[in-house]
């Protein structure tokens, strides 16, 4: 039976948690809200600033401010809306957060594993992957489901909550996250449905709310899912069953929870076909990168590495290094060996085009060629892309000359980590 909290906001209110709270909120950083403070202008009076969300909590005058309205473009296209709290209510949120999420953690689907503690994008995509292999669950319902966040029923969702907390006072604070409204140049609007995209305590209600559709996944036990915030799998053993399992998740979805599934977006596929997921695409035979990832890879490298860039190789080199660095690390646990390879041929090409370009004319070159006792006095248009591949180009610039400035070197790591069992994963 599932246990009920009658008394937390204490603990909520607890100076101890709000300052673990702003410990929190400041490691994120993020912008200011609609009252311009920043993180650190917060920080610089947080005494009192704890103080006065302490008092206001306890004494229950605290009222959220409306959240600032931000518009981001998309990677693929299309806009993202933000909404960006102030570091107060930021700060407020994840007091709540630091409190309830311990309570309905444990009573989330084990394939739920966006926004959980102790949960990946990798171990996600290894559930994905023993699903259709050992499990030879190799049809695949992939869903999308449009404005997931913006689109929550408030009393939906509050009625879920209400399900294992009971104090009345946290429920309000909840629920005046949620209607607190937005702000879209300096105009107020109503929140009447969703909970925005930005806000500390989003990730959490979006996985309580999302949790109903889960368990009635589980419940069923013809089907099996892996979800990673609103991104949803089902696995099922026929196209027939996927087909099925569409619809019924499609009614769920839209008719008792009330969200949107984009018809145009959501797919059946198989195995064979091939299963994109957070940017890879599990395969029969191996897991590889998204060619959609791999366009994007390809467009933040030429970006980082214009021949005009005009600023010092070592700051090339160090901006090269920090995307690197992030992207190798994700996307490590796929086959990507001889991509590794290719990409650093090319990434190691483009550099050498940038100190071309640096040298202007062959006088440059020869002068350093000179320093490096390099005979040879061939005249060179330096300007030229199909000049960065010559022997004496690589000769001058060799690939010593990269590992001594720093370059991170993506064939040096051990890829294929989930073909390899390396990703721990508790099934």
């Amino acid at each position: 039976m599932m246990r009920k909290w009658y008394s937390i906001i204490d603990k909520i209110y607890n100076e101890n948690n709000l300052k673990e709270a702003f410990r929190s909120v400041k490691r994120n950083h993020g912008a200011p809200g609609i009252d311009g403070e920043t993180v650190e202008v917060f920080a610089m009076h947080l005494e009192e600033n704890i103080e006065f969300l302490h008092q206001s909590l306890k004494t229950k005058s605290y009222l959220p401010s409306p959240v600032k309205r931000v518009e981001i473009e998309k990677p693929d296209g299309g806009i993202r809306l933000l909404g960006i709290p102030t570091v107060k209510d930021r700060v407020v949120q994840q007091a709540v957060v630091n409190i309830i999420e311990p309570l309905f953690d444990p009573q989330f689907h084990p394939s739920s594993y966006g926004y959980r503690p102790n949960k990946s994008q990798h171990q996600a995509v290894a559930k994905a992957d023993l699903f259709l292999k050992k499990g030879k669950l190799e049809h695949v319902v992939d869903m999308d489901l449009s404005k997931c966040f913006d689109t929550l029923d408030h009393d939906i969702m509050m009625q879920e909550v209400s399900q294992t907390i009971s104090d009345g006072q946290v429920l309000s604070l909840i629920e005046s996250f949620l209607k607190s409204g937005i702000m879209v140049d300096g105009a107020y609007e109503s929140s009447e449905i969703g909970s925005p995209q930005g806000g500390v305590i989003s990730p959490l209600l979006s996985n309580i709310y999302l949790n109903i559709f889960d368990q009635r996944i589980k419940q069923n036990g013809n089907y099996r899912m892996v979800r990673y915030a609103d991104d949803i799998l089902i696995f099922t053993k026929s196209k027939r069953d996927a087909h099925n399992a569409k619809a019924w998740a499609t009614q769920i979805l839209e008719e008792e929870l009330k969200l949107t599934v984009n018809q145009e977006k959501t797919q059946i596929t198989s195995l064979k076909e091939g299963v994109s997921f957070l940017g890879f695409t599990l395969l029969s035979y191996a897991t590889v990168i998204d060619r959609k990832r791999i366009k994007r890879f390809k467009d933040n490298i030429r970006r980082l590495t214009k021949r005009n860039i005009g600023i010092p190789m070592s700051i090339v080199i160090s901006r090269l290094n920090r995307f690197l660095r992030g992207w190798i690390n994700y996307y490590r646990i796929a086959n990507i060996k001889s991509f590794c390879i290719n990409n650093m041929k090319w990434i190691r090409r483009r550099l050498r085009m940038i100190r071309m370009k640096q040298w202007k004319t062959h006088k440059a070159m020869h002068k350093e060629m000179r320093r490096l006792v390099i005979h040879n006095d061939e005249k060179m248009n330096v300007t030229l892309w199909k000049n960065s591949k010559v022997k004496i180009i690589h000769q001058t610039i060799p690939n010593s000359w990269f590992d001594k400035m720093k370059l991170i070197n993506l064939t040096h790591y051990e890829v294929g980590l989930l073909s390899n069992n390396k990703i721990k994963l508790d099934t």
